[in-house]
């Protein structure tokens, strides 16, 4: 939540208003969030009595029955508005649809909606939120690891227009959010493994003993998706959780003081600079993890290259990416799109490179005087790296599937399918409960050979 503090002065000309905006919120870890013992969701609710939830569908089959469980035990009256939100549905459509059913359920000022499932519903829900009344509250329950991991630390919200990503979007913190990493259980290996370069990203350029710990516990972590499964002596699930708390809390000590983004030299930029034009580069799209993992590798080569990452730090870097199962290299991460990207980041950071690299591992420095003969001789160097590890660089399961890209039915968006919203024009948004169903068409699009209809 957000206040605004300001005084107005009386000039020779005119006034002066000079303000300043209190932004506060709450991180809470929460194995369990819809077991009815935990009642601090619940408390969030009861002076209300009722709660709007934005839910991705992917969770809604899953968890669905115990979330409408949990409130019926605390007395509180729950409606969904189930959404599917890919890159191509991050869209001023669904944005609409989700106004559409806060409306229908007539949001009062300062009640919070519930937001559950990945970074990108709870960047478009969190963006209808910030516009509704131009200021509604919410609160985040993210469901996958870049959601609990990246998405959650920011207060950034967004839709894409045109072919801009995050082109339209605001500032705009939620009152809570729940960290509750049981949701791994059912989450597949790949989407696991896609948000471990998220802390890979983190731990290199910031904390070296949460790199040593995901060093020592790589694969086991990818497997066990952090110790909610298959860890019978929690061995992995405590040195998860400690990775978890302690990357979350340094990117949070890192983004804080520039929540609005004013400083641009971020050291959490590390991996996205050429990253954001080579994601959507081959014709079926990197997995964002996939990308920032070929544009991080690449950056510590030129580290490595420049002396500011030594021999034994570059190899250690490289070899967790590559055990992890992350991309290091793509066939059409080359020259052009070095050049096009590196223009196009200069945009971005107002004329500067400020490209983050490790120097030493734990620690970051900005590069701004990198020329194109170095960028092109590193990526020499970098492929010729490449061809000594596993796979030649390439990563596990990295290009997206539908459920990263955002789904249609029958040639519709898939919120005017299980919403029932046309035209912007909501006719029966809102569900009570899982026992509504869902369409049989869109049944069959999520299940598609998986269980539970469950790909995410």
């Amino acid at each position: 939540m957000s206040d605004l503090k300001a005084t107005v002065q009386e000039t020779t000309a005119g006034f002066h208003i000079e303000g300043y905006e209190k932004i506060e919120y709450d991180f809470t870890f929460l194995d369990g969030i819809f077991d009815h013992q935990n009642a601090q969701l619940a408390g969030c609710y009861e002076r209300w009595g009722r709660c709007l939830a934005i839910m991705d569908l992917n969770i809604f089959n899953i968890y669905g029955q115990q979330m409408q469980k949990y409130f019926n035990h605390h007395g509180l009256d729950l409606k969904i508005h189930k959404t599917m939100i890919g890159e191509k549905a991050k869209s001023i459509e669904t944005f609409l649809n989700i106004v559409d059913s806060m409306t229908e359920f007539g949001i009062i000022r300062k009640e919070p909606v519930l937001v559950v499932g990945g970074g990108l519903v709870t960047d478009v829900a969190g963006f209808a939120c910030a516009a509704y009344r131009r200021n509604s509250n919410y609160i985040r329950i993210p469901t996958t690891v870049i959601g609990l991991i990246d998405a959650s630390v920011s207060i950034k919200v967004a839709v894409n227009y045109g072919n801009y990503k995050n082109r339209l979007g605001a500032y705009h913190a939620p009152m809570h959010t729940f960290l509750d990493f049981t949701f791994l259980k059912t989450l597949p290996e790949a989407q696991v493994r896609n948000g471990f370069a998220e802390l890979i990203k983190i731990s290199s350029c910031a904390h070296l003993p949460t790199f040593d710990l995901l060093d020592e516990y790589c694969e086991r972590i990818i497997a066990t998706k952090f110790g909610r499964t298959d860890d019978p002596s929690g061995e992995v699930k405590k040195a998860a959780d400690t990775i978890n708390r302690d990357g979350i809390h340094e990117m949070l000590k890192l983004e804080t003081p520039n929540l609005h983004e004013i400083g641009l030299d971020r050291v959490i930029a590390y991996g996205h600079t050429w990253s954001p034009l080579h994601e959507l580069t081959p014709e079926v799209p990197l997995r964002h993890g996939h990308a920032i993992s070929i544009d991080m590798a690449y950056s510590a080569t030129l580290a490595n290259m420049r002396g500011l990452l030594s021999d034994e730090e570059h190899r250690r870097l490289l070899s967790l990416f590559s055990r992890a199962g992350l991309s290091m290299d793509h066939e059409l991460f080359n020259e052009e799109i070095l050049d096009k990207a590196t223009q196009a980041i200069l945009k971005t950071r107002d004329g500067k490179q400020r490209f983050a690299v490790p120097n030493p591992l734990g620690s970051c420095t900005f590069l701004n005087d990198v020329t194109n003969e170095d960028l092109f001789e590193a990526l020499r160097r970098h492929k010729a790296l490449m061809k000594s590890y596993p796979r030649e660089g390439a990563g596990v399961e990295a290009y997206v599937d539908a459920s990263d890209t955002g789904y249609t039915l029958n040639d519709k968006p898939i919120e005017d399918t299980m919403n029932g919203h046309a035209n912007g024009t909501a006719t029966n948004g809102l569900s009570k409960g899982p026992s509504n169903g869902v369409p049989s068409g869109l049944q069959e699009v999520m299940v598609n050979g998986y269980p539970n209809g469950y790909r995410n």
